[in-house]
């Protein structure tokens, strides 16, 4: 049961109440349990942990009176993929910046990027070094949209503010109650981390519904940057929630788990052992993890239970964050490997 506390309104748009599923072979491949957090199942489109956050972010666009919604991200990005499609669902129009190697020979229109062009959203293509000014450029296009008559509304890169954050409250709610059918023991939610939303919620949400009190860690590992720079967004985002809604908990810097060193060859960039880490899950227990934020983050997993056996304690709560579309594009660096 979600607990009493200061949910913003929000659209259904997610399937919640995911399942949290065993994955046998795997558990006994790395010598612990593992559980997954199925937010891979929150829906068919709007797959994965992104919905999550809009359902609060596209009514507060609604409460703004916004008929345009902007945000950015990757090329492949989730987030805007889940962003135009749950735009669509609620009759709002959208713009993305996307982020690529080379904006005047964009890359080809599969996977996210094709249902991206499905759902109708605008794309603006900009450099990699253009990514430093995003938030500029998102404001771009927003005059642009105001220039048009319209009502623009802009959600930040992965939807990781305060708002959306409230979603993976929500989402620590649902882990507590599933955790609770469950015998006691040291048990970590392990999940990727690439923009800090999701685990803003998840380490607050913890706090407000008791699960740090009963020993479960939160850890994130990041798929960019570094552990410095997502301990200050995280906690940024933290500190926004419990001021805005005057919330009985806050996260201090030292609570903020970040499980660094596993970015490899960099955002959306993959390495061989990690297409095989992907292959293998999928083969032992029929579970598609993603070349951007799953498969780095669980093949960073198995990376620090090679190295300590108990890193996470005896039990691992996987969250999978989904991202399935973004595998596709990836298809001739796995080809080799099947």
């Amino acid at each position: 049961m979600i607990p009493r506390l200061p949910f913003p309104r929000k659209i259904q748009l997610a399937r919640a109440g995911t399942p949290l599923e065993r994955l046998p072979r795997t558990s006994d491949a790395l010598g612990v349990e593992i559980l997954c957090k199925r937010d891979d199942l929150t829906g068919a489109e709007l797959s994965g942990n992104k919905v999550r956050k809009l359902e609060f972010l596209l009514a507060e666009a609604q409460d703004q009176g916004a008929d345009t919604v902007v945000t950015c991200g990757g090329e492949q990005s989730n987030h805007c993929r889940a962003t135009a499609l749950a735009a669509a669902r609620v009759g709002l129009a959208s713009r993305v910046v996307l982020r690529t190697d080379d904006p005047a020979s964009p890359p080809a229109t599969t996977g996210n990027i094709l249902l991206d062009r499905l759902a109708g959203a605008a794309v603006r293509w900009i450099s990699r070094p253009d990514w430093a000014r995003r938030n500029a450029i998102m404001e771009e296009e927003a005059a642009a949209v105001r220039a048009d008559g319209g009502r623009p509304y802009i959600i930040p890169e992965g939807g990781s503010n305060a708002m959306g954050s409230w979603g993976y409250v929500a989402c620590a709610a649902e882990l507590a109650d599933d955790l609770a059918a469950l015998p006691s023991r040291p048990t970590s939610i392990v999940f990727a981390c690439g923009s800090g939303g999701t685990a803003a919620g998840l380490a607050l949400g913890a706090k407000l519904v008791g699960l740090t009190a009963r020993g479960v860690k939160v850890a994130a590992v990041n798929v960019c940057d570094d552990r410095a720079y997502f301990v200050r967004v995280i906690g940024r985002i933290c500190a926004e929630m419990t001021g805005r809604w005057s919330l009985p908990e806050s996260i201090a810097p030292e609570e903020i788990e970040v499980v660094d060193g596993h970015v490899g060859l960099g955002y959306a960039r993959s390495r061989p052992e990690e297409l095989e880490t992907i292959r293998d899950v999928c083969r032992r227990d029929g579970v598609v993890l993603d070349p951007v934020y799953t498969g780095k983050a669980f093949h960073g997993v198995v990376t620090e239970l090679a190295r300590d056996r108990g890193r996470f304690g005896e039990r691992i709560v996987f969250v999978h964050t989904g991202g399935i579309f973004g595998l596709f594009p990836a298809a001739a660096e796995l080809a080799p490997l099947l």
